[in-house]
């Protein structure tokens, strides 16, 4: 499945973020998927949930903005945009 990738990826961003800050949580999490991303919102929010349990992301709040830009250099994948932690 390409959206296992995705979210794997994404799951390593966001706690590479959380050990540059010494995060005890995280808390919140902002993503844009493009426009031609293979992955929809609520999908994206599904695995998400999955993805996350036993890290630092569990029950972190997934806000996404979805792009209607195919142009955009982004379009087809999922951008993390922000990591709201805990200390």
């Amino acid at each position: 499945m390409h959206e296992s990738g995705l979210i794997e990826d994404l799951i390593q961003k966001i706690e590479a973020v959380a050990r540059q800050n010494s995060a005890r949580k995280i808390v919140g999490v902002e993503v844009l998927i493009g426009a031609l991303a293979p992955i929809g919102a609520d999908h994206l929010r599904e695995h998400f949930q999955i993805a996350a349990i036993g890290t630092l992301a569990e029950g972190a709040e997934l806000r996404v903005t979805v792009s209607d830009d195919p142009c955009d250099p982004n379009s087809t994948g999922v951008l993390l945009q922000s990591v709201e932690v805990e200390t």
